[in-house]
């Protein structure tokens, strides 16, 4: 799967915009590299959402415990890959029918929280049980929420096109050609959220999240890492 959103959406990390700037590398425009993910998968489906948003998937090279599933309601677009092991629960406290997959769902979650906002967003993310990364886009609020397990079994990168896009793809190699060094493993057990203002870790929300130069000879431009004893957040 793979988003690229400009930076009127989200304001790219400080860090991987000093990684690029520290070692200078080829990079691609979101454009390109968006042409690139189509013609490289046959069966690839891509969407633009407006002028400033561009999202694609495809169920090439999928794996059967791991699917890929895409879905849009009331102009929020949702890619999720992986499989949420209390699907079931989750569907009955959204209400929703036993049909409803996981990007379904994220949908349903995300609307919770925007619209009512019981509980703080990394309860959202810490009720998900299961190998999951996804991507939400709020066309309406032009709010971005992405997120990976706690455990990293979906892989989810991140990086920084030429022309300043975000990109977030579950291929390190597709955007390893388009964003140079700016690129980086999005950290396990965190969210992005454009509402809050960047990056947390869900399962301790108040441990800073800081960044780790990498060395000249490594693909990435820095680690992501969170900081301090891990305190788990309450999730009842």
């Amino acid at each position: 799967m793979l988003g690229v959103f400009n930076s009127s959406i989200v304001s790219p990390p400080d860090e991987l915009v000093a990684a690029g700037c520290r070692t200078p590398s080829p990079k691609t425009t979101a454009a390109t590299l968006m042409g690139r993910f189509a013609d490289t998968h046959a069966s690839a489906v891509s969407v633009n959402v407006g002028d400033q948003v561009q999202l694609a998937y495809t169920h090439q090279n999928e794996s059967l415990l791991k699917p890929r599933t895409f879905a849009v309601k009331e102009d929020i677009f949702c890619l999720f890959e992986g499989a949420l092991d209390n699907l079931g629960s989750l569907r009955q406290q959204y209400g929703l029918a036993k049909s409803a997959n996981e990007a379904i769902l994220l949908i349903e979650a995300y609307k919770a929280l925007r619209d009512r906002a019981p509980y703080p967003p990394n309860h959202v993310v810490a009720h998900l049980s299961g190998n999951f990364a996804f991507i939400v886009f709020d066309k309406s609020t032009s709010t971005l929420f992405v997120a990976s397990d706690q455990y990293g079994k979906v892989p989810l990168y991140w990086g920084i096109t030429a022309d300043g896009y975000i990109a977030f793809a579950n291929d390190a190699e597709l955007l390893k050609g388009a964003c140079g060094k700016s690129l980086a493993s999005f950290p396990q057990g965190c969210f992005f959220s454009t509402a809050v203002g960047g990056l947390r870790c869900y399962r301790n929300p108040k441990n800073k999240i800081t960044a780790v130069p990498a060395k000249e000879e490594e693909i990435w431009g820095a680690t992501f890492k969170v900081e301090g004893p891990s305190v788990v957040a309450a999730t009842e």
